[in-house]
């Protein structure tokens, strides 16, 4: 009896597996490799059934599955409040005018500087500049600003103009803006 070295033994048993694995292969694909059945033959049937059975496939092919109707979202704000709307606002009331704005309702009361005051006779007149330096005279009853103020009096050192507004509960409220006249500083040009 020989002995067999384990290097061979080894040798032997890799042959022997890779001989099973190829066989195992070959049954495997051996399997459903058959031909496919022959076709049902078809009956022949009469021309009024085969009328009778194309009529439920014409219908059914006429009408279309019901398709579902999508409803679309939309939002109707009518009686809701506007959330970028601020909660107070003073809100000039605004009559209705024919008469197109005045250079003077353009600017804000703000951007303009009241420069003198001259007084005559028949009533005080005031000067007052815009930013560019143009002058305008004011009188009593002239509107002015962009909040449809109106010139109300003109004292020897200021003017008073008078703005109407709504505030937030719908009420007309009166306020009041004084310009006060610019004092020419000593010592600076004359």
């Amino acid at each position: 009896m020989t002995m067999k070295s384990p290097k061979r033994r080894r040798n032997n048993l890799s042959y022997t597996c890779l001989t099973l694995s190829i066989a195992l292969l070959f049954l495997i694909g051996g399997c459903g490799g058959g031909t496919a059945p022959p076709p049902v033959p078809v009956k022949a049937k009469s021309p009024a059934v085969e009328k009778k059975q194309e009529e439920p496939t014409k219908v059914a092919e006429k009408t279309e599955p019901e398709k579902k109707a999508e409803v679309e979202f939309s939002y109707n704000p009518s009686g809701k409040a506007d959330p970028f709307k601020p909660f107070i606002e003073l809100a000039p009331v605004r009559s209705s005018r024919t008469v197109p704005l005045t250079p003077l309702q353009k600017y804000d009361l703000s951007q303009l500087k009241l420069v003198a005051i001259i007084s005559t006779p028949e009533g005080s007149v005031a000067l007052i500049e815009d930013g560019t330096k143009k002058g305008y005279f004011l009188k009593r009853g002239t509107w002015i600003g962009k909040n449809d103020g109106k010139v109300t009096k003109i004292l020897k050192d200021r003017v008073i103009v008078e703005e109407i507004y709504q505030d937030v509960f719908g009420q007309t409220k009166k306020h009041e803006i004084t310009l006060m006249l610019h004092q020419a500083e000593e010592g600076g040009e004359s």
